[in-house]
C-alpha cells in the first residue's frame, strides 16, 4: 500500500494551506515530502522551482514537527540561541531575537531559564513554535502545532498564524483542530487513503447543508412554531425544532442563514445567538464516509 498516491497540487506564495484527514491518511508523510525529508518514488516536489531540500529554501523555512525531540538538558533560552546560531542569523541580534521569540510565544522569562526536561507538553509546543519562527521564515510548516496547548495558547497560536499571513509568509498547516484550520487557512486539502480527495476554499464549506441553532431573548416577543416555520420557508430554510426561546433550522448555505436571521429579526425576535451545530470543515470532513473509494486526485490551479 502506498503512503501517498497521485498527489498533484500547487500552493500559492503567501497562502495559508491546510491539510485535514483521518489518522493514517498520509498527512505527515505529505509534509515530509514538502520539507524534503522524504523522496517520492516518482514525480517532484519543488519550491520556487528548486528542490524541497535545497539549502537556500531550507534557510527560509520554519518547521514545527508533530513529535518534538529536543535537547532536554538545555534551557529553553539556550535551545533558541543554539538554533539561532545554526540558522546563521546575525550574532549581534541573537540575545534580542531569542528574548523576543520567548515573549512572542507566551513563555515566561523564568521558564526560558529552566531545563527543557522540566517543561510541560504545552511549554514544549510554545518553545518549538518559537524556534520555527526564528529569522522570520518565508515558508512555515506546522504539524499539529496546538497539540497539548491550553486554550490561551491556542488563541495565541491562532494570532501568530494571522501575523504570518499578514506579512506574506506561506503557511502549510496539518491539524485535527478543524476550527483553527477554518479560521486561518485560505484553502484546505482533504487527504484520505494517501490521496488528496479534494481541495476546498474555506468558503466552500458554506455550501454544505447544516443545522443552525438560533436563540433569542425570552423577555422579547414570542412567535408560534407555525410562524417560525413560515419564516424559515420564506428564507429557503426548514424549521427542525423549536422550544421556548430556541429553535433549530436546516440551512443549505450561509446566504440562506443570513436571510433567515433577517426574517426572524424583522418579525420582532431579539436574536442573541446563532451558531452552526458543526463547523464548515467538520461538515466537509464528516460528510465523507470512511472507506469510500477515493476519486482521482485533483490538481489545484
Amino acid at each position: 500500500m502506498r503512503a501517498l498516491d497521485r498527489v498533484s497540487l500547487s500552493i500559492e506564495s503567501g497562502e495559508a494551506f491546510g491539510i485535514i484527514g483521518p489518522n493514517g491518511a498520509g498527512k505527515t508523510t505529505f509534509l515530509g515530502c514538502l520539507l524534503g525529508f522524504l523522496k517520492p518514488d516518482s514525480g517532484r516536489v519543488t519550491i520556487e522551482g528548486r528542490e524541497a531540500d535545497d539549502l537556500e529554501i531550507r534557510a527560509a523555512t520554519g518547521y514545527l514537527p508533530e513529535r518534538l525531540v529536543l535537547d532536554r538538558w538545555m534551557s529553553g533560552a539556550d535551545f533558541l540561541r543554539y538554533h539561532h546560531a545554526l540558522a546563521r542569523l546575525p550574532e549581534g541580534r541573537r540575545e534580542r531575537d531569542v528574548m523576543e521569540a520567548i515573549e512572542r510565544v507566551g513563555l515566561e522569562p523564568e521558564s526560558a531559564r529552566r531545563s527543557i526536561r522540566k517543561y510541560s507538553r504545552g511549554m514544549l509546543q510554545r518553545l518549538g513554535m518559537a524556534q520555527a519562527l526564528l529569522g522570520e521564515p518565508r515558508y512555515v510548516f506546522l504539524d499539529e502545532p496546538a497539540s497539548g496547548v491550553d486554550p490561551a495558547g491556542v488563541v495565541l497560536f491562532r494570532r501568530l498564524l494571522g501575523e504570518l499571513k499578514a506579512r506574506g509568509a506561506t503557511v502549510v498547516l496539518n491539524s485535527h483542530q478543524l476550527e483553527q484550520v477554518e479560521r486561518v487557512c485560505d484553502r484546505v486539502a482533504f487527504v484520505q487513503h494517501g490521496h488528496v480527495e479534494s481541495i476546498e476554499t474555506v468558503e466552500a464549506g458554506a455550501r454544505v447543508a447544516h443545522v443552525l441553532r438560533v436563540r433569542w431573548s425570552a423577555e422579547g416577543q414570542a412567535i408560534a412554531g407555525e410562524r417560525l416555520a413560515a419564516i424559515a420557508a420564506e428564507s429557503g430554510a426548514e424549521l427542525r425544532s423549536a422550544t421556548g426561546s430556541e429553535a433549530r433550522f436546516a440551512v443549505s448555505a450561509d446566504e440562506v442563514a443570513a436571510r433567515l436571521l433577517r426574517g426572524l429579526i424583522g418579525a420582532g425576535l431579539a436574536v442573541v445567538e446563532a451558531v452552526p451545530e458543526e463547523s464548515r470543515l467538520e461538515r466537509l470532513f464528516l460528510g465523507r464516509p470512511a472507506g469510500s473509494p477515493p476519486p482521482p486526485s485533483p490538481e489545484a490551479p
